[in-house]
């Protein structure tokens, strides 16, 4: 797919920059944590999380653990699958993915762990949209844009990497 560099929103250094920021952010607010979970949201927002992982590893020694999120993002009330091989009980997890547009993604994302005996939720996104129609916030996020509902805002990793705006 090609992208018009004009709409670009973030380049990849921008993104590189970005991740850095919230995982110190992430950092700063877990200080007194043991282990942090990301749980990244399939499949950009497992990308987004793997880079915010590998700059905590280089940032701090406490133990950084990855899960991944498996959503129908058209239709989230389906089985959300994810790979627990780790003890969640009384752990801190930030969920995250790369664009919070309505909400609707992140809050049955999170909703799957109010179950499991967490001490903490947090979210994380590069983008903000600012179009939510349910009550969910990013703790950390990148960028917000305020776009119209009719634009769509596209993330692409590795290759032509950048937040475009269509």
């Amino acid at each position: 797919m090609k992208f018009d560099s004009n709409k670009i929103i973030l380049n990849s250094s921008d993104i590189n920059y970005t991740v850095r920021r919230i995982a110190y952010q992430i950092l700063e607010t877990n200080l007194e944590e043991e282990s942090i979970i990301l749980a990244g949201v399939y499949k950009n927002g497992s990308v987004f999380a793997n880079r915010i992982k590998s700059e905590l590893i280089q940032i701090s020694s406490i133990k950084i653990e990855l899960i991944e999120i498996n959503i129908d993002k058209k239709n989230p009330h389906k089985e959300i699958k994810v790979k627990e091989d780790i003890c969640l009980k009384n752990k801190c997890i930030v969920v995250i993915d790369d664009v919070l547009n309505t909400g609707k993604t992140l809050i049955h994302s999170t909703n799957y762990f109010l179950s499991k005996g967490l001490k903490k939720i947090q979210t994380a996104v590069l983008v903000n949209r600012n179009h939510k129609i349910y009550p969910i916030k990013a703790d950390f996020k990148g960028i917000s844009l305020s776009t119209s509902i009719k634009e769509h805002v596209s993330v692409v990793f590795n290759k032509n990497e950048g937040v475009y705006l269509t």
